[in-house]
């Protein structure tokens, strides 16, 4: 029998969703601040699959918003981003079952690694991202965007942090995209990769619903104010944002590794 949430980390909890969500929705990293939350919040005893299925539902729940707000209001390449969708979700399936046998402590070094260099090359780049583009894709971007949707879908159901960052990035720097964009293109891939995890995580009951529902609500809750915020301030907005965000995921994949 899995025990009640006293008042105090109910609230916990809901802060911890609201902020995730709204972080998320506006530049991406939500589970960054989620999952340390929830092993804060939750009790000491819960196992770590029960941990993540909970943060994974909460947090298909608040892309599920961002992803129907921005592509409401956003004009998103549906060709490419449909069979790439598929693919990441199918990807990100795979990845779940056959974590157990990988080696993935060099994951952190390699993600790392990448992070510090995404960081580099958007700040040096001052036009990166603030240019909306005309021109329809190639097809040799259509391929590259089938092979972007099947490594991330991978690397997302096989580790995780950062998905959507990684994910706004790529469309920025190999598909010119401005940064609104990307940040609503990277929700639509994001979004089925997440739905993929939870098909592995709640026939496996890892995800406890009372804790589950109140923590998708409140993330829900700030991935729409996070969307909002994030079309007012447009592509400037977004790319101070996600410079932030590189920073802060560059500090806490080395607080780990140290």
């Amino acid at each position: 029998m899995v025990e009640w949430l006293s008042d105090s980390h109910i609230w916990w909890l809901l802060i911890i969703g609201f902020s995730a969500g709204l972080m998320d929705a506006a530049v991406g990293g939500g589970g960054l601040l989620q999952i340390p939350g929830l092993f804060g919040a939750l009790p000491q005893k819960t196992i770590t699959p029960v941990v993540l299925g909970v943060n994974k539902f909460a947090s298909a729940c608040g892309t599920l918003v961002a992803a129907v707000q921005y592509t409401r209001r956003i004009p998103v390449p549906w060709a490419m981003l449909l069979p790439a969708a598929v693919l990441a979700f199918a990807f990100s399936y795979m990845g779940a079952h056959v974590v157990e046998y990988l080696p993935t402590a060099w994951m952190k070094p390699s993600i790392l690694v990448i992070l510090i260099i995404m960081a580099i090359y958007t700040f040096l780049k001052k036009d990166l991202g603030q240019v909306q583009r005309q021109s329809r894709l190639t097809r040799r971007e259509y391929i590259i965007g089938l092979l972007m949707g099947a490594l991330i879908g991978l690397y997302d159901g096989i580790f995780g942090p950062g998905t959507g960052s990684l994910l706004a990035f790529i469309f920025v720097r190999f598909f010119a995209f401005d940064f609104i964009t990307a940040t609503a293109s990277s929700k639509v891939i994001n979004l089925t990769t997440n739905f993929a995890a939870l098909i592995f995580f709640i026939p496996h009951q890892y995800v406890v619903w009372h804790w589950a529902i109140p923590l998708a609500i409140a993330n829900l809750s700030g991935g729409i104010i996070g969307t909002r915020l994030a079309m007012r301030g447009g592509s400037k907005l977004l790319r101070k944002g996600f410079i932030i965000l590189l920073c802060i995921m560059i500090g806490k994949f080395g607080y780990d590794l140290l």
